[in-house]
């Protein structure tokens, strides 16, 4: 599949954070081969000793319309989820979009409802500072 403009930047960014990336992309191989999110990480969680796995589709909204790319991103969004909780549960899906799309777009009450209602958890990352701006979990 083809990789959005900002991959490598929040490849980086989790780095950063202490983030392993384990799968580059995370294939859900079982369920659809052509079912590929973009990044599997793990961290170690000091406190509990325990690793938190997470999964992360990004995606930078360049499309002409908002609204046809963010109905495509929910519903793969879903796709995925499911087939997370199918083939590794205890890892979390996390959508990754630009600080600039979140503040114009995410902040929308349609949107906020539909993120809300489809339960999708965001990180927001700032593609010109190339930094992590917030973790919406």
């Amino acid at each position: 599949m083809a990789r959005d403009i900002n991959h490598q930047i929040v490849k980086t960014l989790l780095i950063q954070e202490g983030w392993v990336i384990t799968h580059d992309p995370y294939i859900l191989e079982d369920l659809n081969p052509d079912w590929e999110i973009d990044l599997g990480a793990e961290k170690m969680i000091a406190a509990e000793k325990e690793l938190e796995k997470i999964a992360v589709e990004i995606k930078g909204f360049r499309e002409a319309s908002f609204a046809y790319e963010f109905h495509g991103a929910v519903g793969q969004y879903v796709n995925y989820r499911i087939g997370l909780e199918t083939v590794e549960p205890e890892r979390v899906l996390i959508l990754a979009v630009p600080i600039e799309v979140y503040e114009t777009h995410f902040l929308r009450q349609g949107v906020r409802l539909s993120v809300e209602k489809n339960q999708i958890k965001l990180l927001i990352y700032n593609s010109l500072t190339k930094t992590i701006e917030k973790w919406m979990l």
